[in-house]
């Protein structure tokens, strides 16, 4: 049987960052894809993989600009199928899977 390996990293988007000037004017949020490029950034600092694709995610609450949550990926040792869970203050704000490139 093969066991579950885990890694977890901070998440916090910058207020200047590019993604958001259109997201919404006055009061913007973090747009899924940014957090998936989180996810993609921590894929690779883990297994220095990289993200193939989105088998499916779901975004369950907003990430305010420079609100610190928590990422984590979770996966079987040998595959690369990687669940994914962003965090803040103890409520989950997306969800789901992903693929690491062979």
């Amino acid at each position: 049987m093969t066991g579950l390996t885990t890694f977890t990293q901070a998440c916090c988007v910058d207020p200047c960052h590019p993604a958001l000037a259109g997201h919404f004017p006055q009061r913007p949020l973090v747009p899924g894809v940014t957090l998936l490029e989180q996810v993609a950034l921590a894929l690779r600092a883990w297994r220095q993989q990289r993200l193939a694709r989105v088998v499916e995610a779901k975004f369950i609450a907003p990430l305010l600009p420079a609100q610190l949550a928590q990422l984590r990926l979770t996966a079987p040792v040998d595959s690369l199928r990687v669940s994914f869970v962003i965090e803040c203050a103890g409520a989950v704000l997306a969800r789901g899977i992903v693929e690491a490139a062979p």
